[in-house]
């Protein structure tokens, strides 16, 4: 499976320079002509992408991962994270999913592949899994803690449009589903349901 990276809204041009080279961000500025004929420099960053994961089990529940990582609050979300230099998006989806869950899966669907904010270049890449095979425990990173948490798919619907909810990215796709059963009939099928 080709994934292709989605365009920025806003792309850092040719000429930009790497101003700052960060462990997770780098700046880029470049001078800007504007609508009077006037310049000024533009700036903005980037980061490596990264994929979020949402596992569906045998009985049709999503198996969410309630996490805590150091400086931040904990959350609820997806298995997932950055997709290493040189390193395929789909292998990366697989390759936190069991880090962070213990699980293989033998079906990826990518639902959604976006650049969030415009300011910044970075793709969010989002799958469901299918398929799931439990194969270990989950081992996660130094600075992260997981508990895996499955849902139903009720209570998932809920969770997703929920402010305390960490990834945003099936948010949309559950507010229409929740305004026309068609669309809803469709978000199930996509979860296995």
């Amino acid at each position: 499976m080709t994934i292709e990276r989605p365009a920025s809204k806003q792309p850092i041009p040719d000429h930009a320079k790497r101003v700052f080279e960060g462990v997770l961000f780098d700046v880029y500025q470049w001078e800007q002509e504007l609508y009077d004929g006037s310049t000024t420099t533009f700036e903005k960053l980037k980061r490596p992408d990264t994929v979020v994961v949402f596992p569906v089990l045998d009985d049709g529940s999503i198996l969410l991962t309630r996490q805590e990582k150091p400086g931040k609050e904990p959350f609820l979300g997806g298995a997932g994270g950055r997709v290493e230099r040189d390193e395929d998006v789909l292998a990366a989806a697989r390759r936190e999913l069991l880090e962070e869950t213990g699980y293989e899966a033998s079906e990826f669907v990518l639902v959604d592949a976006r650049q969030p904010t415009s300011k910044i270049d970075w793709a969010v890449f989002t799958f469901v899994a299918k398929g799931l095979r439990k194969v270990s425990t989950s081992n996660p990173d130094a600075g992260e803690r997981i508990e895996l948490e499955p849902v139903p798919f009720e209570r998932f619907l809920e969770l997703l449009t929920a402010e305390s909810f960490s990834e945003p990215e099936l948010a949309r796709r559950a507010f229409e589903a929740r305004l026309d059963p068609k669309k809803m009939s469709a978000f199930r099928r996509l979860l296995g349901r």
